[in-house]
């Protein structure tokens, strides 16, 4: 990383290019090897400034700002951090909701995880639980209609549903 921003400082490498995308697609893909190798709390601190970068230089409204805003709050509730990733979707769900529809694959994304994290917290309540089952149901026959009964997306929102 230290190597690619000097290089793109100095404009030695691709000097036409804006050097801020290249940075966040490395950050990104930096955050899931971090994952990938249980590294949970560099990849946080990585995801976070993915987020915080692309709202800043594509805006709220953004596809792969939301995408990555699904990232960020996913790699929070790994951590067990609910309530910040609750703020996070909360946040992101309203604008995609305007910008994309309710029935978008990113829309449903943010639902889904925004339910998984939930009925995965220890703290729930039991208006919780009923709120995460409530929102799979209807995203689970969203997301059949529109990506078809085989999609990932829907086999893993019936695996949550069933185990909500």
């Amino acid at each position: 990383m230290s190597t690619l921003r000097r290089l793109y400082h100095e404009r030695v490498y691709a000097p036409d290019s804006e050097p801020e995308h290249i940075i966040l697609a490395a950050e990104n893909n930096l955050a899931n090897i971090y994952e990938m190798i249980e590294r949970f709390d560099c990849a946080l601190r990585l995801r976070q400034d993915v987020y915080s970068g692309n709202l800043k230089l594509l805006g709220e409204e953004s596809v792969h700002t939301l995408g990555v805003a699904i990232c960020y709050a996913s790699m929070l509730q790994c951590l067990k951090r609910f309530e910040e990733a609750k703020l996070v979707l909360r946040k992101t769900l309203p604008v995609a909701r305007r910008v994309l529809g309710e029935s978008n694959d990113i829309t449903l994304r943010i639902k889904w995880t925004e339910a998984w994290g939930l009925y995965k917290d220890a703290g729930a309540t039991l208006g919780d639980l009923r709120e995460a089952v409530k929102t799979l149901e209807e995203i689970e026959r969203t997301a059949r209609h529109v990506c078809g009964g085989a999609h990932p997306l829907v086999v893993r929102i019936e695996f949550c549903l069933k185990e909500a």
